[in-house]
């Protein structure tokens, strides 16, 4: 193996009072990635543009070199979860969430308060897709807690809007039914009305669902509300990286590395079965970072590219828990990249690090922040002394931006 990517999703952030208006990277204790930083050499880049606040999967194809404007985050989705897909099927990313009712469309949440179990979760899914009729066959498929794929079999258009407001133009924190992108695209009314038509069925059935009747009875969130986003009808066509192999265990970036050529190892994300979503967390950091390690030695002589992704870090800044990030970082440092430091020492392996995006605590949501990136490829050329926002300022790698991320670190080469 000769380079290493790892991706700390949305672990850049902006100053919090709480930590006397440093950021989480600048709080945590991360020797080991100042150990990389002091021997290496930092630049900052926007994953996207300066005006766009870019998500996981347009920044993640970006930084491999593709047009971020053609991403459909719900095919990538359905392909990491194993799902067969044609020419003409719809895919859409969904959350179960929560709504007050369909008639004010005021959204409580998004993620039905990270409280929803797998065993919930499934069980709701079963429920919707043997009791929703549509005109279409359909298959909604469950994925990591609140999260799921729906798949519409036949011809349909991505040419609509989502109905999830963070990802639907105006932000507006309302429910908003789907809707044709073009007046004149009778196959994207016909989609629009589909996708409406299941998310009215869904409230229907949900919201005296015997789970979120006992969820509302305990104080819990009812996750009432089918959210849609990113919805595709093609497989995209992605630069490939065939001697590459990713460490990843989340749908998206399975989804990303397979179709990228790359081979994908991975491991079942543990299950949430209580309602500590950050106990689950942190159970599932401890377990990626193992996995990682254990691939890593026993694979790396197979492959001259590495992919890994810590998907963890990017929660805490949506859930306005800066601490808990923190946390996750140290976390991070201590296990894995005291495991790196080791790993590469004496060998000609390049390590890169960046963030696909910032999620500022504050926020409760990601920005158009730049990241930080970090290259440590055996020439110092800078004076950079750690791993963060401000410190990558003034890396000799400059400002840049994602579309340059493989160029600009020789990750291409």
């Amino acid at each position: 193996m000769k380079k290493i990517l790892v991706i700390l999703d949305g672990a850049s952030g902006l100053p919090e009072n709480c930590f006397g208006g440093k950021t989480p990277l600048e709080m945590a204790e991360t020797p080991n990635l100042d150990y990389f930083a002091k021997k290496g050499k930092m630049g900052y880049m926007y994953p996207i543009d300066e005006k766009t606040i870019p998500g996981s999967d347009n920044s993640i194809i970006s930084l491999l070199g593709n047009n971020p404007k053609n991403c459909k985050r719900g095919t990538y989705e359905t392909i990491g979860a194993g799902v067969k897909l044609k020419r003409g099927d719809f895919a859409a990313r969904i959350n179960f969430g929560t709504i007050d009712n369909l008639s004010n469309r005021r959204i409580i949440d998004r993620r039905a308060g990270r409280t929803l179990t797998t065993k919930e979760v499934k069980i709701l899914s079963k429920t919707l897709n043997s009791q929703i009729k549509l005109a279409c066959k359909f298959e909604l498929y469950p994925l990591v807690q609140h999260r799921g794929v729906l798949v519409l079999r036949g011809g349909f258009s991505d040419n609509i809007t989502n109905t999830d407001p963070e990802w639907s133009p105006g932000k507006e924190k309302k429910f908003k039914f789907s809707e044709p992108l073009d007046d004149e695209d009778e196959i994207a009314k016909y989609t629009s009305n589909i996708i409406n038509d299941f998310i009215v069925q869904a409230f229907n059935i949900l919201n005296t669902h015997y789970i979120n009747l006992n969820r509302k009875k305990i104080g819990l969130l009812p996750a009432n509300l089918i959210l849609t986003r990113g919805g595709g009808i093609e497989i995209p066509k992605l630069k490939q990286y065939k001697s590459w192999m990713s460490l990843n265990s989340m749908p998206l970036e399975i989804g990303i590395a397979k179709i990228s050529g790359m081979n994908n190892f991975s491991f079942e994300y543990p299950k949430l079965k209580k309602i500590d979503v950050y106990d689950n967390l942190y159970n599932s950091l401890n377990k990626t970072i193992k996995f990682t390690i254990k691939i890593l030695k026993k694979q790396h002589k197979n492959y001259l590219g590495g992919y890994i992704h810590f998907k963890e870090t990017d929660i805490p800044g949506h859930d306005n828990k800066p601490y808990e990030k923190k946390n996750m970082l140290e976390m991070i440092d201590k296990r894995f990249f005291g495991f790196l430091r080791k790993f590469v020492r004496g060998k000609d392996i390049k390590v890169v690090v960046t963030c696909d995006h910032s999620t500022p605590c504050k926020l409760k949501s990601h920005s158009a922040d730049p990241v930080p990136v970090l290259l440590y490829d055996g020439k110092k050329e800078d004076d950079t002394i750690m791993f963060c926002e401000k410190e990558s300022k003034k890396g000799s790698l400059g400002k840049f931006y994602g579309k340059d991320f493989m160029n600009k670190t020789g990750l291409d080469k």
